[in-house]
Parts: structure tokens; C-alpha cells; sequence
């Protein structure tokens, strides 16, 4: 069994829940199908098993290497860049005219899970070359394009992207970055930027940087931002490599996790000759950038997701291998010792982290399919519809994705005991590598604010509308089941649940108490992933009741003891079972505390706002 992800639920998220099959009946997909679906995961399978992963230990021991401004990435990450440049890996979703192969969103967050499972450090690189050149396609000239999107699509040149600077963290409008106009059009680029992800390596000839910086003369704020393409080498006008570009890399974070990864602090122009291209209009850096920012907090709620996974995966074997204490269950006393699995609390743990990590799983994937939906859809409205579910969708992946994802490698680690804080075990590498999802691409904190400001105050609840719309007919279809009935009815109440935490939220913030509403936007959040996964678990147990039942009735298993005896030979009907049961104990045990997250928000209790600084 693979230790990175269960290879099952991820072809059962996709291909049964999800039916992406379908999707080859679109025109958009229609030159794919099925087999070729099935193709790409197998191929991700044996990429992330066979050259990723065995990287991974080197690239947290090893890490990135910072000498007279050049960055080296561990030895072994040259194998992952080439296996994933070669396999077409970098941009499998976009089109065959820019280099692509026109892959469904879906299957590729499915194939990244995997990645980012294996080796998270070393797959931020490859992401980063894609946001850089999406960029170019967007809003690039004709020039622009032909100049640099084939070299980042197919990894001969990478990308970074250059938002924060020393002081400014995440408030972007008070950046000090500015641009100067040359007289052939081009631009002075002078000014810092910090923490900036691959901003230096050797895994690729050449780095283009997408800058957001200020034009002089142009006003503070958000809204006289630009940004500019910036080559760590000059290039030539026949594509060729000329001099260096004035970016000085003047260090590297030392960092608690994804240690292969450079971190980087940039120089720009400090000898005053760094020349950059304007990318898109003067004063939309903003809106430009938000493109690379959005695909790039999907990412990073999908690497929670794959650290999670193979976080579980790992404590489920050492739970099945590590031989300690006696059976509690009754007629089975004695001296002899037993797996851990066998202790009540230990069962619990586990079950607890395959509950978020197949909801997680099944809410990225779906996000990924909103994607593929909208990209599908001939209609506009229709269109507009996936569109707005995508963007409701997104900052929830990423902090709620990432928040639980590293709950997961905390209970990893537990189960492992004293071994699990030992890096002789991985879960804790996994730990440390997954912090960082909840704080980079705009801290869990700013994806709530976002979540209340941008998509459901601004759009007066559209999205939400939408997104009930797709959640109810799951309930209507699940209430009269024999077994999951009550289930269906949880998850009913759940949808009340949200809507009365969001109608408090917004009421009180449309009151004019804006702090105290914005005071609530992380617990919102929460509730929302919470129902979410409501929804994702009561779905996914209405196909699997199907398929088990039908899987009996085939084998003639109609007594509980046959079925269980089938479950123990047959693992199609183990991972059936392992599917109702995930979704009774996530639905009947952990969605309930749903209410009281509710209630808490309701109490309006505003002590963080009142309490004076010098009383902390």
C-alpha cells in the first residue's frame, strides 16, 4: 500500500463521486477519456513514489544552500526537476497551443496531492514556474509570450512571485518598491522583498520574477501598484542569456520545515541597472497578481492536504506494527501484548484523521472541478455560476485545508508515542513541513477576512446560495435511507447551523460593529469547512451504501457475519465499510460540535477588543 495517499479514495473522489468521466463529453475535454485519466495517476503514482519521495529525507536534512549569492537545492531535487519538466508536469491543465495537455483541474489536484505527499519542499518549485507563466498568458504581449511562456511552462526557465518586503508582511500598499521609466519603455526596478519562495536556485538556466512595485509619481496604496517581469538574467533578443539583471540574493531563511525550498530575501537594483518589463496595464499589479495568488492558495491548501495524507497513512501502519499493552475488549484478557491498534483511543485517533483527510480530499477535488465546470460551461451564466463557487470555495481550501491538515500530523504524531517526536519517524518532518500552509499566500487570519468581505458580504450571499444549491439535493436524496437517514438529518441541521452563524456575522458587521463582526470571521471559516465536510462525508456514504450492498448481494453475504468475513478477503469491501464508517463518525461525532461553535459566535463576547494592550 502506498504511504502517500490511499490510491482508491483518490480514484473514488474523482471517478465516483465526483464522475469526471463526464466531463469528457465536453468539448473542452472531449480529446481525453477515461483511460487517460487513469493513465496520469498512475503515471503521478510512480513520479512521486520512485523520484520524489526518496528526495525528501535529503532535502529536509540537506536544504538549501546559500553561498556568495547563489542558492543550491539539495542533489537529488535535479532528478525530481527533470522527472517533472519531462513528464509535462508543470502546466498539464492548460492548453495545447501554450504546452500543455488540456488535463481537468480535478485530476491535476489529485496528481499534485500526490507530489506534495511525496516531497512538499521540492513541488513548490514546479507550482511556481506555472503561476509565473500564467501570468505571461493572461496579460503578456505578444513579445512577452514568446520570450518567456514556453521556457516556464516546460521548466527551462522558473518563476517566483515577489509580493513581501522587510516590514510590510501582507499589507501590500505600503510596499517601497518602485519603478523608474526608461526611455525605450522599460523600467528602473529598485527596492527589497522577503520570504520569497525559489527566488534563487540552481535548478533552472535562468528566474523570472514577477514584481509588484510602485511607478514614481503614481499614488500609495493598493491602487498605484504595478508589476513588471524581471529576468534574473537579461534576455536577448533572439532568447538568448545575457548579463546579470542587478537581483542579488542576499540570504536564505533557516526555517523549521520545507528546508529544501529557498526562501529567499532579493536585492533588486542596488547598483542601480535591475530592468524590468511592464506585464498588463500601469496600476493593475494588484488584479494581475491575484491571479497567481488564487491558484497558489489552492496549492497550498492542497499541500496541507498531501502532508496530512501521508501523515495518516504512516500512522495507520506503525498503529498496525507497534506491539504494546493488552486488549481491553472483553474475552480477550491476557498477557499477551497487542498491535495498538486494538486500543479504543488509539482507534479513535485514527478515525478522526481519515475523517479530515477524505473530506479535505474530496473539498479540493471538488474546488478543482468547480474549475473544470466553469472552464466547461457554454453558457454564461452557467459559467458565472462555477466561477463564483471557485472563489467562495478558495479560501476555505486554504485555511481551513491547512489549519486541520496540520491537526492531522499533530495526531500522527501522538499515535506514534515518544517515536513520533523523533526523526527517526517522518511525522515529524511532516509537522514541520505543514506549518507554514496556515501562515504563506496570506495567513489563515486574511483568508477568513476574505471569506466574510469578498464573498459573502460583497456578493450579498451569492455564493453561498450557490453552494446550497449544490449541497441540498445530497440531504433530499439520503433522507428516507434505512442507514443513513439520521446522518441525512445531521447534515440538514448543519446547513441551519452555518446559515445562523453567517446571518449573526453579517448582521452585526452590517450594524457598523465591524470589528466584532471581523472578530468572528475565523471561527466562520471553521464552521464553514466543518459543514463542508458534512456534506463531502454524507455524499460519499450514499455511493458507497450503494456499492456495498450490491457487492453482497453478489457474494451472497446476507448475514452480518458473512459480510464481515467478506470485508476481512475482500478489499473493495473493506474500503467501502472503512468509506460509512468515516462518514457516521464525522457526521454522528464531530459535526454535532458544530452548535456550540454556533452558540460561541452568538455570545458576541468581544474581550479581545476591550482588553488594553498592557493587559495581556
Amino acid at each position: 500500500m502506498s504511504l502517500l495517499v490511499d490510491e482508491r479514495d483518490v480514484r473514488f473522489v474523482l471517478f465516483d463521486q465526483l464522475e469526471i468521466s463526464e466531463l469528457t463529453k465536453k468539448e473542452a475535454f472531449q480529446e481525453h477519456s477515461d483511460e487517460v485519466f487513469q493513465m496520469v495517476l498512475t503515471e503521478a503514482h510512480r513520479v512521486a513514489e520512485n523520484v520524489l519521495a526518496p528526495a525528501n529525507v535529503e532535502g529536509d536534512r540537506t536544504g538549501a544552500q546559500y553561498e556568495d549569492g547563489k542558492v543550491t537545492v539539495p542533489a537529488s531535487y535535479q532528478a525530481c526537476y527533470q522527472a517533472m519538466c519531462e513528464g509535462g508536469w508543470i502546466c498539464p491543465t492548460d492548453d495545447a497551443e501554450v504546452g500543455g495537455q488540456g488535463l481537468p483541474t480535478s485530476l491535476c489536484t489529485a496528481a499534485y496531492e500526490i507530489f506534495f505527499a511525496a516531497n512538499c519542499a521540492f513541488t513548490l518549485y514546479p507550482t511556481l514556474n506555472h503561476g509565473a507563466g500564467k501570468l505571461v498568458e493572461k496579460h503578456g504581449t505578444d513579445e512577452q509570450k514568446a520570450m518567456y511562456l514556453e521556457k516556464l511552462y516546460y521548466g527551462e526557465w522558473a518563476g517566483t512571485m515577489c509580493l513581501t518586503e522587510p516590514g510590510a508582511g501582507s499589507d501590500l500598499g505600503v510596499l517601497k518598491t518602485k519603478a523608474t521609466r526608461n526611455p525605450d519603455g522599460t523600467f528602473q526596478i529598485q527596492g527589497t522583498k522577503q520570504f520569497i519562495t525559489a527566488g534563487e536556485h540552481d535548478l533552472a538556466e535562468n528566474i523570472i520574477h514577477p514584481v509588484l512595485a510602485r511607478i514614481e509619481g503614481d499614488p500609495m496604496g493598493s491602487k498605484g501598484i504595478s508589476i513588471f517581469l524581471v529576468p534574473k538574467y537579461r534576455v536577448n533578443p533572439d532568447g538568448s542569456l545575457g548579463e546579470l539583471n542587478d537581483v542579488e540574493c542576499t540570504g536564505i531563511e533557516h526555517k523549521m520545515g520545507i528546508k529544501g525550498s529557498a526562501t529567499c530575501t532579493l536585492y533588486f537594483g542596488e547598483n542601480g541597472n535591475c530592468v524590468g518589463e511592464l506585464l498588463g496595464a500601469e496600476r493593475q499589479g494588484l488584479p494581475i497578481m491575484f491571479i497567481m495568488m488564487n491558484e497558489e492558495r489552492l496549492n497550498v491548501g492542497l499541500q496541507g492536504q498531501g502532508i496530512g495524507s501521508t501523515a495518516y497513512l504512516y500512522a495507520l501502519k506503525f498503529a498496525k506494527e507497534r506491539m504494546q499493552g493488552q486488549a481491553m475488549a472483553a474475552g480477550k484478557g491476557g498477557a499477551d501484548q497487542v498491535a495498538i491498534i486494538e486500543h479504543p483511543d488509539v482507534r479513535r485517533m485514527l478515525l478522526w484523521m481519515k475523517a479530515y483527510v477524505e473530506g479535505l480530499r474530496a473539498l479540493m477535488y471538488y474546488t478543482g472541478y468547480c474549475i473544470d465546470r466553469e472552464r466547461a460551461a457554454t453558457d454564461e451564466e452557467e459559467k458565472h455560476r462555477w466561477e463564483v463557487l471557485t472563489e467562495l470555495l478558495t479560501p476555505v481550501c486554504k485555511a481551513y485545508g491547512s489549519d486541520m491538515s496540520y491537526d492531522v500530523c499533530e495526531q500522527a504524531i501522538q499515535v506514534h508515542g515518544g517515536y513520533g517526536f523523533c526523526s527517526e519517524y517522518p511525522v515529524e518532518q511532516f509537522a514541520r513541513d505543514c506549518k507554514i500552509a496556515s501562515i504563506y499566500e496570506g495567513t489563515n487570519g486574511i483568508q477568513a477576512m476574505d471569506l466574510l468581505s469578498r464573498k459573502i458580504l460583497r456578493d450579498k450571499g451569492a455564493g453561498v446560495k450557490a453552494l446550497m444549491g449544490e449541497m441540498m439535493p445530497v440531504v433530499e436524496r439520503t433522507k428516507a435511507h434505512p442507514v443513513l437517514g439520521s446522518y441525512a438529518a445531521t447534515v440538514e441541521k448543519s446547513y441551519g447551523w452555518l446559515q445562523d452563524a453567517l446571518k449573526h456575522v453579517t448582521s452585526v458587521v452590517a450594524g457598523g460593529e465591524i470589528p466584532a463582526g471581523f472578530l468572528e470571521s475565523v471561527p466562520l471559516l471553521e464552521i464553514f469547512g466543518d459543514v463542508l465536510l458534512g456534506w463531502f462525508h454524507l455524499w460519499q456514504a450514499e455511493i458507497a451504501a450503494g456499492k456495498i450492498t450490491k457487492l453482497y448481494e453478489e457474494a451472497g453475504a446476507s448475514t452480518k457475519e458473512a459480510q464481515l468475513s467478506l470485508v476481512e478477503k475482500n478489499p473493495d469491501a473493506a474500503f467501502l465499510e472503512g468509506k460509512l464508517a468515516t462518514a457516521k463518525f464525522y457526521i454522528g461525532r464531530l459535526l454535532p460540535i458544530v452548535v456550540g461553535k454556533v452558540e460561541a459566535i452568538k455570545q458576541k463576547e468581544t474581550a479581545p477588543l476591550e482588553i488594553p494592550d498592557a493587559a495581556f
